[in-house]
């Protein structure tokens, strides 16, 4: 595959996966109505985890975005999943199934992976 290819593909991918985790985390900075009563009541996260998981995701997705820092890179790639993996986790553990709107987690996974897979070309070429 062309470095160009690579580098397009690198881009979309990050784009993507950064966009849905940050658009998945400005709720949780200040939550309220329905946030809350997901995340807090539902999922019973304290107030606090809430605003510090929002932050560390918009950190998070921020860090993927700028090129070079390889190794801040890789905790931020490594945070963002255990992210998903606890969102799929505590949605499991409280409704002891999987579901439509639960497996929707696996698309940001997917275009996550996609990124980092990428990323790794685009470092080798």
């Amino acid at each position: 595959m062309k470095k160009q290819t690579i580098l397009i593909l690198y881009w979309v991918f990050t784009l993507l996966f950064s966009a849905f985790m940050i658009w998945s985390s400005v709720p949780g900075i200040n939550p309220k109505g329905e946030v809350l009563e997901f995340m807090n009541g539902y999922l019973g996260y304290p107030v606090y985890f809430i605003h510090f998981i929002s932050m560390a995701k918009i950190i998070g997705s921020v860090v993927i975005l700028i090129p070079g820092l390889n190794k801040i890179k890789e905790w931020a790639y490594a945070g963002l999943f255990f992210d998903l993996a606890g969102a799929l986790f505590s949605i499991y553990m409280v409704q002891k199934k999987f579901d439509a709107g639960t497996l929707f987690i696996l698309v940001p996974v997917l275009l996550g992976a996609a990124s980092y897979y990428f990323w790794n070309k685009l470092k080798a070429a």
